[in-house]
């Protein structure tokens, strides 16, 4: 049996002269998996216990009856060991990420990366070992967070790597590059986006927000509050932010048009040297609403039809345009009842009917379905 053994497997070793207990590696798709195989003086396997590295236990954990199968009726050790190498087979297949496990160095270059990073900057890490959350501030002291994720053969193989961005996150890698070079390119990043951010602060912090409810650092646009059932949304390109940026009124025709004009004639005033917000005063010469001198339930108005203010993730973006009536509707909740009403017709994707409230003439595009 000991030709044989060494034969199938000679990582295992005996390290008794009773040749009971045996201990070493099994080799399987160019891994080597650590155990301990304790036999019975009489050598009968049905009393063998198996000492498995955590990972072996991992990878057997769902074929344990079949393991205590085979340790039941093999008739010898080296019978064994090769139902084992079977039984290691299959479970591998069936578990593709066991494929790419990586080597032990992978482990220790990767501490010592983060040693040098500091731990300070590390937020989380999985359980394999291949997803890492990093924290980055960047001057003004706004709080960024840097993902990656390695792969099996890193560092030969570059990494995944996001963030919460309103550009393309672009990382140079190099099989010389290692967590520090990518967290100092990553600061260079946000640190390029820096004026973006404070124009989007800016935003924030002094108009109504109507949508997005919860910005987050990607988002580049803003539907800002002007009035009751009266709001602007305005598109701000990251790489240029103090640019005259794409605007589009949204409101009542009579309340809108007005607003609409002056920003026409006025866009040759725009000046890059001002923020975002005081150019938007000045070229339509208005004043916004902001949390210091009104509430946002002014500008949360239900919808006349579902009587909500959200319908999914939309707010009320249709109004009818009759001055005495304004009524604020969700797109998809005005094309329903319109569609419904015997009286309404349909032109393209267009439905012309009459307001629920002051039964003026009213019209709305389709709706946009969701797949």
């Amino acid at each position: 049996m000991s030709e044989n053994l060494l034969k199938e497997c000679p990582l295992l070793v005996a390290l008794d002269k009773e040749k009971t207990i045996y201990d070493g590696f099994i080799s399987v798709q160019e891994r080597d998996f650590r155990l301990r195989i304790t036999l019975p003086p009489d050598h009968q396997l049905k009393q063998a216990k198996l000492h498995c590295c955590w990972e072996l236990k991992r990878l057997l954990k769902n074929h344990q009856h079949i393991l205590k199968q085979r340790l039941q009726h093999s008739s010898d050790l080296v019978g064994f060991i090769l139902e084992l190498r079977t039984i290691l087979e299959v479970a591998m297949k069936s578990q593709p990420s066991w494929q790419s496990i990586p080597p032990p160095q992978y482990y220790s270059q990767l501490i010592t990366e983060i040693e040098s990073l500091g731990w300070d900057k590390l937020i989380f890490i999985d359980t394999d070992f291949h997803t890492l959350k990093l924290k980055a501030e960047d001057s003004s002291h706004r709080q960024h967070v840097f993902t990656v994720k390695l792969k099996s053969k890193y560092p030969a193989e570059a990494p995944e790597c996001s963030a919460d961005l309103p550009i393309p996150l672009v990382i140079t890698w190099t099989p010389q590059s290692n967590l520090a070079h990518m967290h100092s390119q990553f600061l260079l990043i946000v640190e390029a986006l820096a004026e973006f951010w404070a124009v989007m602060d800016e935003l924030d912090e002094h108009t109504w927000v109507l949508e997005p409810e919860k910005p987050i650092r990607a988002d580049t646009m803003r539907r800002i509050a002007i009035g009751n059932n009266v709001s602007i949304k305005v598109e701000i390109d990251p790489r240029h932010p103090k640019m005259l940026p794409e605007c589009c009124l949204l409101g009542a025709e009579h309340a809108v048009t007005p607003l609409r004009s002056k920003l026409n004639a006025n866009m040759h005033l725009w000046n890059p040297d001002c923020s975002v917000l005081q150019n938007m005063k000045d070229v339509m010469e208005i004043e916004f609403p902001s949390p210091a001198t009104h509430e946002k339930s002014s500008f949360s108005v239900e919808c006349g039809i579902c009587y909500s203010y959200r319908l999914d993730s939309a707010i009320p973006d249709q109004v009818c345009n009759d001055p005495r009536c304004g009524q604020p509707f969700h797109q998809a909740c005005l094309y329903e009842w319109l569609r419904g009403l015997p009286t309404s017709r349909q032109s393209f994707n267009i439905v012309f009917g009459e307001c629920p409230y002051c039964s003026k003439p009213i019209t709305v595009k389709m709706a946009i379905q969701k797949p």
